[in-house]
């Protein structure tokens, strides 16, 4: 256990965020609990966590619309819950933003399970370390790619409007780049678990992708590897 993780659970059932708060502060995680996405902002305000927990269905603003604004400010990552649970319900999940998707109801040790493996993949800054640059950008074959914007730019300058699964797939690519990625590491990085249900998503995902890159008169940047995965091929300089 990490005795460092602050998750926050957001739920509007006072019953279970309780029983969820519980389980997880008995496996040594410090917990804040909110009821709705308001009070979920007010807490990230005063103090951003390492990991939220977030349901769906929730008066006012739903779970998604959350979700998806905090992929858009490159919040902390999410592990959505649903009593939504079909494949659809979870592929939208994770389009929007979540990290992952766990369907109601759970087993506790399934979620405990699955908030330790974001939290390897995501771990918590030490006390006095600095945060991430809001304007982090990566640059690649005169192509540039801001985090904190979501903003994909051509050599150009031109614009290009990426869907939430697309930007997150690029930014998997170029904070990894020119290694092989199998469809498990991306699906690992970039979105979490369910990689038997996701893995076609993945591929439907690169061939977008790669069609909106190479449509602006360039080479193909990804380059497929047959029976191991995919590859950004151009370097990449980090600013």
């Amino acid at each position: 256990m990490d005795l460092s993780s602050h998750i926050l659970v957001v739920d509007d059932d006072p019953e279970l965020r309780t029983l969820i708060g519980d389980f997880l502060r008995d496996h040594g995680y410090r917990v804040e609990v909110a009821a709705d996405v308001a009070a979920m902002r007010e807490a990230i305000a005063r103090r951003r966590p390492d990991l939220v927990v977030l349901d769906v269905m929730m008066p006012g603003e739903d779970g998604l619309s959350a979700a998806r604004r905090l992929a858009s400010e490159t919040g902390p990552p999410v592990i959505m819950l649903s009593a939504l649970g079909t494949d659809t319900d979870r592929i939208i999940g994770l389009e929007v933003g979540a990290d992952d998707y766990l369907a109601k109801p759970c087993n506790p040790r399934e979620l405990l399970a699955r908030v330790r493996a974001l939290l390897r993949r995501n771990p918590p800054a030490m006390e006095g370390e600095p945060a991430p640059a809001a304007g982090m950008r990566y640059r690649f074959d005169g192509w540039s790619l801001d985090v904190a914007r979501r903003e994909l730019r051509d050599p150009t300058g031109m614009n290009i409007t990426l869907s939430d699964g697309e930007f997150t797939l690029l930014r998997t690519f170029v904070e990894h780049p020119q290694r092989v990625l199998s469809r498990d590491q991306l699906l690992d990085y970039a979105r979490g678990h369910n990689v038997d249900v996701y893995d076609r998503a993945i591929d439907s995902q690169v061939s977008r992708l790669r069609r909106k890159l190479s449509e602006r008169g360039g080479p193909d940047m990804i380059r497929t590897i047959r029976n191991e995965g995919y590859m950004l091929l151009p370097s990449v300089v980090r600013r």
